[in-house]
């Protein structure tokens, strides 16, 4: 097709689709304030397509906790600050329990698995999720044990490194990973298996492109960007690699399948396809299957390991914070291992753990939800398929719930007496119907990875080097690439 035509197409598909949405205008009477939209692209002019959450920061200020913008010709609602964002996912959370077409995961996914699927499939699969992670022990002996065997591999792999200077993201990645592809698997790989380094850095660039501009764009203008290179291509062609090696790994299991020994998830769910009953067909199917072991994997890597690195670098930022850690982790676990129920007794390690996810700030835009129906939501009109984003950035730097959002602050968690407290407007893991399937499991892991570092190293920046503590580009908050130094403590 000559460049001529190919112009003249997207010209036709562009005018087409801008006179489409005006006649849907009718639709949005009553709708939540926000800047005016041009043609076509709507509001992308003016927003930061890297972090569009700091220019929702700018609009919350003239518009309030409920506003609305427009990527491409599509219109969205944000909901900013906790107060908002509880009354919209507590108070409406069936409502607002579906999500929205988001054409980069629809090309592969579908409706299938547990993050991005709606109805009754999504339900079906949670609920197969949860029962199964806690069937294989999420919030259980057997799973912490599991935890604080890997803990120690991981201190093995630090003190290799006799305190010079080293990049921890790809070791840390592989000890969190062997954790949920414990319970999918059944299997643990070494930190330099070619198989989980290549699984690892597949998620992590599908990420990191989620985030940028080019994959941003795509989900604004998909008829268009089919017709462009860019990283929407990278992300399709790592999501099938993934694919295609979760297909193979099940399609061994099912040759070994022993429905009275279910060992892993993978087995639990081909257990289910063997039922016979109408559910095995509607939804434990080998699609679902292969989304929903994605989900997990993915999901059970990233932000942990994330948070971890974040951990590490805010201790070398701020070393009289890991000194008191270290101090109560002596009183407390001495050189025991640490166990889950150490906790309880250690409120300064267990604030300090807090203010990481909090400063943190992981997943700052949240996932995106949409409404099922046409709801009235303070004030405003928000009709039946229409994407609402809670931003989770601002209920974790709510200036009403924390004294000093933008400091890294354990007292943020602490009262006076030096006790741990809660704090509502903490929600890492989002609230409603679609918080994170996995919040248990990740917060044993955060708890105890971390005592076990801080308990066996003292964590110093290179000599010479800046830490800079300035998020990397990608639909999470991740920090930059970065060396430390792990000084053995005995």
């Amino acid at each position: 097709m000559d460049p001529v035509t190919v112009l003249l197409s997207v010209v036709v598909i562009l005018c087409l689709a801008y006179f489409y949405n005006n006649q849907k205008q009718h639709k949005y009477k009553n709708f939540p304030p926000g800047p005016t939209p041009l043609p076509i692209i709507g509001n992308i002019h003016i927003i930061n397509m890297s972090k569009p959450q700091e220019t929702f920061a700018e609009m919350a200020k003239t518009y309030g906790p409920v506003f609305s913008v427009q990527f491409g010709m599509t219109k969205m609602v944000i909901i900013w600050g906790y107060d908002a964002i509880k009354d919209a996912l507590m108070n409406h959370a069936e409502e607002l329990s579906d999500r929205p077409h988001i054409p980069a995961i629809a090309t592969s996914v579908k409706n299938n698995g547990i993050i991005f699927a709606n109805g009754e499939s999504w339900k079906v699969m949670r609920r197969f999720a949860l029962s199964t992670l806690r069937d294989f022990g999420m919030g259980k002996k057997h799973l912490e044990n599991k935890i604080t065997e890997e803990a120690e591999c991981l201190a093995q792999t630090f003190k290799s490194y006799g305190g010079k200077p080293f990049n921890n993201l790809t070791i840390i990645n592989a000890a969190v990973a062997n954790i949920i592809v414990s319970i999918l698997l059944s299997h643990r790989f070494e930190y330099d298996d070619p198989t989980i380094l290549q699984l690892m850095s597949l998620v992590n660039e599908n990420v990191r492109l989620l985030g940028s501009p080019m994959v941003r764009l795509y989900n604004s203008f998909p008829a268009v960007m089919d017709w462009l290179p860019g990283g929407h291509r990278i992300l399709f062609e790592n999501t099938r690699k993934i694919r295609n090696f979760i297909r193979a790994r099940f399609t061994q299991q099912r040759e070994e399948l022993d429905v009275n020994d279910q060992r892993n998830l993978i087995d639990v769910f081909l257990a289910k396809q063997l039922e016979g009953k109408p559910e095995s067909t509607l939804y434990y199917h080998n699609d679902n299957l292969t989304a929903v072991v994605s989900n997990l994997f993915a999901a059970g890597m990233e932000t942990t390991t994330t948070t971890l690195r974040w951990g590490l670098l805010l201790m070398m930022k701020y070393p009289e914070i890991q000194i008191k850690v270290q101090n109560e982790i002596e009183r407390v676990i001495g050189s025991a291992q640490p166990q889950a129920e150490h906790r309880k007794q250690m409120p300064y390690t267990d604030a300090v753990i807090h203010e990481i996810q909090r400063f943190g700030d992981i997943v700052p835009n949240n996932l995106p939800h949409a409404t099922t129906q046409d709801i009235t939501f303070r004030g405003y009109v928000i009709p039946k398929g229409t994407v609402v984003m809670p931003i989770l950035t601002s209920a974790l730097h709510d200036v009403a719930y924390f004294e000093k959002p933008e400091e890294f602050y354990p007292e943020h968690f602490l009262t006076s007496e030096g006790h741990f407290k809660k704090n509502e407007a903490f929600i890492p893991f989002s609230i409603g119907k679609r918080s994170c399937a996995g919040e248990n499991l990740a917060k044993m892991e955060l708890f105890l990875f971390f005592t076990s570092l801080l308990q066996n190293f003292t964590f110093q920046a290179p000599p010479g080097a800046e830490l800079d503590l300035t998020p990397a580009m990608g639909s999470t908050n991740a920090p930059k690439p970065h060396e430390i130094c792990a000084i053995p403590r005995c």
